[in-house]
């Protein structure tokens, strides 16, 4: 058992983006020809993946397939709900990896061929690949609840991917009238970024509090535990008392139907009708991942934990929330660690060496107020045909420390913020 504190992860690497890459150990062949490796999405974990593989052996030809110009990151866009930053603080372009020589190809992956090693893009081009990076994120599992629809994010917004969908649901939370009851809907697991919503509700009450406070926060939990709970709770009731009402499965807090017509939810055993409905869908991986065939009866990918190389096609690597990671939780920490260690792997294969055993290391920054923050961090060694979390080594903030700790967690949140972003677009 390891008896980590969090002082010693942070010295480990857990509060930048250490993934048991150390340096860069592998060397160029010198091969005539350079490898190709395509990587498709430009969120965290492909643009880390994009970055190390080039990092690492500069003679492969990277390309990245992003359709989007601008990325706006999802940690940290609770905050544009309480107005404690704007969007433009979180959106960052390619112009850093471009300078890195690395091709950018603003367009849409269409279709994969793993026999063929080729990428179709929307504008009718192809391109060829010798390793292929899939990194795209989630969708919405619309189908999985009675009454849903795509339609919903132009009503009910999820802001489960920051951007319009985060300035909408900030433009109802201005709208609603003081004493109305805002609504986030939480999907059941495994969902992006476990602590997020009970964050957001945090964050929309700092917004009620010096704006509407008479206004509430319901959550309606499709599960029966939450992510951090004693922390999440300690800090509501300190900061916003009797605001916060959680339910969850266990108590009809699944939502099973939806009528848009009447802004309705239906549990098992109630309704709830609301203005402003934070609906976030049932999840799984991004489309590319399903017409590419890399996917799992569950809407997953499966992988080799070492690799991070799908066990469906070969010579392709599925990363970040769409890959199925074992204890690992979908975040955006997780998927740097994931895509430095399979930037090690692809260059080793290319170059015809071994790749290293990889360690994965994940870290989650909650803030629920500007001088209130708390974490948890933890370990992952790939272990048989999973990746699992090593014993002990998992930390969260502990509910017993004085205020000054809160507030150094939460600069040390900002400062993993700057690290990654950093990490992944300069």
């Amino acid at each position: 058992m390891l008896n980590w504190t969090r002082r010693d992860f942070i010295k480990a690497g857990g509060a930048s983006l250490a993934s048991g890459l150390a340096g860069a150990p592998f060397v160029a062949s010198g091969a005539a020809r350079k490898a190709r490796v395509v990587v498709i999405g430009g969120g965290y974990g492909g643009a880390i993946a994009a970055k190390y593989v080039k990092r690492l052996d500069p003679q492969i030809d990277v390309t990245l397939v992003e359709r989007n110009k601008h990325y706006v990151s999802c940690p940290f866009s609770n905050e544009v709900l309480s107005g404690e930053r704007d969007i433009e603080s979180l959106t960052f372009d390619y112009q850093g990896l471009a300078a890195r020589d690395i091709r950018v190809i603003h367009d849409e992956a269409t279709a994969v061929d793993p026999v063929r090693k080729t990428v179709s893009l929307k504008n009718g081009k192809a391109l060829e690949y010798d390793r292929l990076v899939v990194s795209p994120g989630i969708q919405f599992n619309w189908k999985a609840i009675e009454g849903c629809g795509p339609e919903m994010e132009k009503t009910m917004p999820h802001a489960w991917k920051a951007g319009e969908q985060t300035l909408l649901l900030r433009k109802q939370l201005e709208a609603m009238k003081d004493g109305g009851t805002a609504i986030i809907v939480v999907p059941p697991a495994p969902f992006r970024c476990p602590p997020g919503p009970y964050e957001r509700a945090a964050q929309m009450c700092a917004y009620f509090k010096h704006h509407k406070p008479k206004s509430r926060v319901l959550i309606l939990d499709a599960n029966t535990a939450m992510s951090k709970r004693p922390l999440f709770e300690q800090a509501w009731a300190a900061l916003y008392p009797g605001m916060i009402t959680w339910t969850p499965a266990s108590n009809s807090g699944k939502v099973l139907r939806v009528d848009q017509s009447k802004r309705t939810l239906v549990t098992e055993f109630d309704s709830y009708t609301s203005d402003v409905i934070n609906f976030i869908a049932p999840h799984k991986a991004g489309q590319i991942a399903h017409i590419a065939g890399l996917t799992d009866a569950a809407g997953w990918c499966p992988v080799d934990p070492f690799t991070m190389e799908s066990t469906k096609h070969k010579a392709i690597h599925v990363i970040g929330d769409a890959s199925a990671a074992g204890d690992m939780p979908k975040s955006a920490h997780s998927a740097g660690s994931q895509a430095k260690a399979t930037a090690a792997a692809i260059v080793a294969a290319i170059n015809g060496q071994t790749a290293p055993n990889p360690y994965y290391v994940n870290t989650c920054y909650s803030l629920v107020a500007p001088d209130w923050g708390f974490s948890v961090a933890g370990l992952y060694k790939a272990d048989g045909d999973k990746i699992a979390a090593i014993p002990g080594s998992v930390v969260i903030s502990p509910t017993d420390v004085a205020p000054f700790t809160r507030k150094e967690e939460a600069a040390f949140g900002l400062s993993w913020l700057a690290n990654i972003t950093a990490e992944a677009f300069s």
